[in-house]
Parts: C-alpha cells; sequence; structure tokens
C-alpha cells in the first residue's frame, strides 16, 4: 500500500503526535523542571481563568528565578505556542509569531476556538507527560503515579 493510499490522520492523531515529540525533546535531558506538575494543573487554570490568562501565567513563570520553575513554565509555554501557531493547521492564529499578541488582537469567535484546541492538546501533553516524564518524587522512590492522573 503506497503511501498516497494512507488514510489522512485525525485532529486527535495530529495532536497526539505533536505533544508526543515535544515531550520526548524533553526526556533528552533533565531540564524541564517542574514541567509535569504544570501541564497537570493547567487544564483547570484555562477553565477559570480562560486560555489568554492561563498562558500570561506560564509566560510569567517562565521569567522565575528558580530553574525548576523557570524551565517548566518555559517549555510549557513553547509546546502550547507551537501548536496553536504551527501544529494546528486549522488555527486562527497559524503563522504568527506570539501566541498573546494574536489571542489579545484576535476576534472572540478565534479565541474560543482556540481555546478549545489548547484544551485538547494539553490533554495530550498531560498524558504524556506522566508516561515519560518521571517527577521529582517518583526519581527518589522509584512510584509510579501515572494511574493517579
Amino acid at each position: 500500500m503506497g503511501e498516497s493510499a494512507m488514510p489522512d490522520r485525525s485532529q486527535a492523531q495530529k495532536r497526539a503526535a505533536h505533544a508526543l515529540a515535544k515531550v520526548k525533546e524533553l526526556t533528552d535531558g533533565n531540564d524541564y523542571g517542574n514541567y509535569r506538575s504544570y501541564v497537570r494543573a493547567l487544564p483547570a487554570r484555562i477553565i477559570m481563568n480562560g486560555l489568554g490568562q492561563a498562558l500570561a501565567m506560564e509566560k510569567a513563570g517562565a521569567h522565575a528565578k528558580n530553574a525548576d520553575i523557570r524551565a517548566g513554565h518555559e517549555k510549557l509555554f513553547e509546546h502550547v505556542q507551537d501548536w496553536l501557531l504551527n501544529g494546528w493547521e486549522n488555527s486562527p492564529y497559524q503563522g504568527k509569531s506570539d501566541l498573546i499578541s494574536a489571542i489579545t488582537q484576535g476576534k472572540e469567535s478565534d479565541y474560543i476556538r482556540a481555546q478549545g484546541e489548547a484544551m485538547a492538546y494539553v490533554e495530550w501533553l498531560k498524558r504524556f507527560a506522566v508516561a515519560y516524564l518521571p517527577d521529582e518524587k517518583n526519581q527518589a522512590e522509584g512510584g509510579d503515579d501515572a494511574a493517579a492522573s
């Protein structure tokens, strides 16, 4: 069966593939800080505050003095931004250079679509982070909390 005969991938598969690649990039080094904790908390932050404010908090955390705090927030913001600007082919922000600016300058209908897409994407990031990135507690104790997520 030739490549042209292969069916198109679903949107969920595209999200999953992008998220998996981003999380696997983190496994190449230990510079992801508290990424696991932050990605697990992001869906609730988006629901409570909206996408723009939640991402602004991640962007602000990327400037923290503590390296673990800084790295985790920075990577998470970069991953969501990359998906919404470059990975999601139907993104209203496709090709823009700065997600926060795009959100604040765009239409409300675009914002609502992007927020829904971000929630779906972050769920994949969260699952892969739990599967592939040991947290500090598990590194020390050898435990596994994947089922608790």
